[in-house]
């Protein structure tokens, strides 16, 4: 793997790592189903022009229209709905490592729909088992951060957020894979999304008075549409077009822990041992299942 790749994964992650924060301060002051579609009409509005400002054409092939329309739906309308619906009932920590399960159904997914049907090796199902399990301590745990809990509610649409995220993942990377470009992928695939779901930003935004929002939460909507809807996405759909599925994933294990770091620091949400000992199986079951055989 070149260190262009590799550089371009990290950079990806990191910008990522910062999305549970982000929706939360959103959430602070605006309905969670309006951030998600805000986050996505923004980001849209942003990358639209960019298609065509670098005469990028949708895809011509009704497969990669397919695949295009697959990762639309699964990261810029499922992902985001669940996941922010999630965060306003859970903590940044929490969503944080609760995202570092992604690498592990990226690669169930990628298993699953590979003609061969091929079931990946032992150490694949010891590193999913140890995940799980760290996510069900993570869930199980409860520590407020700033007077709210982490629901269980909360925990679990955060976790079901995943299979749509790392569904979208798997098609931007096959739509990538056939020669499509991945700027491509994620201007159209975000201006797509933006276009499905800005009708109903008047009704989202019923009520509100978007001259009282307070500047944390417009920056936190700003970073979500412009950092992790469209930069992290173009850098990331490179990458694994060029790394592989399987090889380039095992980068997300950065994520959870700069997210982490960020929920501590501007939310001050506390690192309880029940996180640090979640955190320690996750990741090492990330770590054992993303592991290139030799």
């Amino acid at each position: 793997m070149s260190p262009t790749v590799i550089l371009a994964a990290l950079l990806a992650v990191v910008v990522w790592g910062g999305s549970p924060v982000g929706t939360k301060l959103a959430v602070a002051s605006l309905p969670p189903l309006a951030v998600a579609a805000l986050r996505t009409a923004l980001g849209g509005a942003l990358a639209l022009p960019l298609a065509l400002l670098l005469r990028i054409p949708p895809p011509a092939q009704p497969r990669q229209r397919v695949l295009l329309a697959l990762s639309a739906f699964g990261g810029f309308v499922g992902f985001p709905a669940l996941f922010t619906i999630g965060m306003q009932h859970t903590s940044g920590i929490h969503g944080a490592m609760i995202l570092a399960f992604l690498p592990v159904v990226t690669g169930a997914i990628n298993h699953t729909r590979t003609r061969t049907r091929t079931w990946p090796r032992g150490r694949w199902w010891l590193g999913c088992a140890l995940a799980v399990a760290g996510e069900f301590l993570l869930i199980a745990s409860r520590h407020p951060g700033r007077g709210e809990e982490a629901s269980l509610g909360g925990d679990g649409l955060a976790l079901v957020s995943t299979l749509f995220a790392s569904g979208g993942y798997v098609a931007g990377a096959l739509l990538t894979q056939t020669g499509y470009p991945s700027q491509g992928a994620t201007y159209w695939g975000v201006g797509g999304a933006a276009v499905l779901v800005a009708p109903l930003l008047p009704f989202l935004l019923a009520g509100q008075h978007l001259a009282d929002v307070p500047a944390a939460a417009i920056w936190g909507l700003v970073y979500l549409a412009v950092g992790v809807s469209v930069t992290g996405y173009v850098l990331w759909y490179w990458a694994l077009a060029r790394g592989g599925i399987a090889r380039v994933g095992l980068f997300q294990f950065v994520q959870p822990l700069f997210g982490v770091l960020l929920a501590w620091a501007l939310l001050a949400e506390p690192i309880a041992p029940p996180v640090l000992a979640a955190a320690a199986l996750i990741l090492a079951g990330v770590w054992i299942a993303a592991r290139p055989a030799r």
